[in-house]
Order: structure tokens, then C-alpha cells, then sequence
């Protein structure tokens, strides 16, 4: 069997020591980095010229913050994943990002196996990252912050497309379960799983699990404190 390719980084931090650490964890995990960039313009530039798999997108930054350039990054390249950087594990602008597309979001100190895993990861759309931290965070915020890219339809149009098991299922994938975790409760194969995953993607035109995440709570299927 061929090995799947490995995923093409663009690594954005306004701190070198922090693109030189995550450049050399990466590389020596067989994952190919193509570029760094110190601030939001240089990201969107450097991602329109290298067309990377995923962009590790530091939120705070100099001349144009990780939002904004997160936004144009997956405006210009949809197939773009972004993963969010932060220090802090209930930054208010996490769920911004998620809202407007990001893949999910990663924590500084992260561990060098978990950065290499998420990376990975996320090229598939099959894992939201740092679930509890992300649950903790959209429950938190959800209410306030405005639905920057989520779906523009109405809460009963949106759901009006999916099925009752579909329904079902986005339920729990806000709540923020896996795959095998959600074979597991609803008494079904991964592959079945995978299957209404994919056609709630689809019917509801979105990237990934992050996105879903999102589409869950704004349409109220999770509220805060449910998410467990």
C-alpha cells in the first residue's frame, strides 16, 4: 500500500523560537514544513505563493492577527486546513476561528507526538483537536460571539436537510465524541458512522468537524453544559 503523503506545513508565529521548535519537531517526524511567516500578512502571501496542506496560525500577532489572516488564507485556498495557535486554553478568539473556518486549535505547549498527530490529523477532517478544551470554550462563548462563517441559514432550514439518525449524529459530534466513540453509542459500525458523517458534511457544506462543532451549537442541538 502507498504511504499517504506527508502533509505540506506553513508554520505563523510572531516568535521565531516558537517556529524554530515546531519547524524541528516537525521535520523530524517526516512532516515537510514549506515555510514561515512572522506576522498575518506575511502568512497570507506566503500561503497564496506555497499552497500548504495545513497552516499552524498563531492568533495574536503583529500588523494582522491570526483571524483575519486565517480568513484570508482559506478564502483564497478553501482546501487549506488552518490550526489555531494560543497560549491560553479559553482564548475568546478561538471560537471566532472555529466560526470562521479554522480546523480547531492547539495549545503552545503542546506535546511534540500531539503537534505531529494534529497536524496529520487534520488534513483527514476526521478529528476535531483538543475536544475538551474546544467544548469548554465554544460552550463559554457561543452565546456571545457572532457566527462569523458559520452557515447563513436559518436553525430550521439548516436541520430540515438531515435525517432524523443525522440529526442524531451531529448531536453527538458537538458534544464532541469520535467516530469509534460514536459507533460505540449509537450501536453501529465506524464505517456507517463515517458514512452519516459525510452527508452531514455535505448536506450542510461543511469543512470538517470543527465547522460541525460550531453548526451544533448555534442551532441549539448542544447548549452549554451538555457538551460532556
Amino acid at each position: 500500500m502507498t504511504p499517504e503523503p506527508s502533509p505540506r506545513v506553513l508554520i505563523v508565529d510572531d516568535q521565531a523560537l516558537i517556529r524554530t521548535g515546531f519547524r524541528l519537531i516537525l521535520t523530524t517526524r517526516g512532516i515537510d514544513v514549506v515555510g514561515e511567516a512572522a506576522d498575518g500578512v506575511e502568512a497570507v502571501t506566503a500561503a497564496r505563493e506555497l499552497r500548504p496542506d495545513v497552516v499552524l496560525m498563531d492568533i495574536r500577532m503583529p500588523n494582522m492577527d491570526g483571524l483575519e489572516a486565517a480568513r484570508r488564507v482559506l478564502a483564497q485556498d478553501p482546501g487549506c486546513r488552518v490550526l489555531m495557535l494560543t497560549t491560553f486554553d479559553l482564548d475568546r478568539y478561538v471560537y471566532a476561528a472555529l466560526a470562521l473556518g479554522a480546523s480547531g486549535f492547539l495549545l503552545k505547549d503542546v506535546t511534540p507526538e500531539h503537534l505531529a498527530n494534529a497536524v496529520r490529523l487534520v488534513t483527514t477532517g476526521d478529528a476535531l483537536l483538543a475536544p475538551s478544551i474546544t467544548r469548554r470554550l465554544v460552550e463559554r462563548f457561543a452565546a456571545q460571539e457572532p457566527a462569523g462563517g458559520a452557515p447563513s441559514k436559518d436553525v430550521h432550514a439548516t436541520l430540515a436537510g438531515l435525517t432524523s439518525r443525522e440529526i442524531e449524529v451531529l448531536t453527538l459530534v458537538g458534544r464532541g465524541l469520535s467516530n469509534a466513540e460514536l459507533a460505540k453509542a449509537l450501536t453501529l459500525s465506524e464505517t456507517t458512522v463515517k458514512t452519516h458523517v459525510a452527508r452531514i458534511f455535505t448536506k450542510l457544506a461543511l469543512r470538517d468537524r470543527a465547522q460541525a462543532v460550531v453548526v451544533a451549537y448555534e442551532t441549539g442541538l448542544v447548549t452549554a453544559g451538555t457538551g460532556n
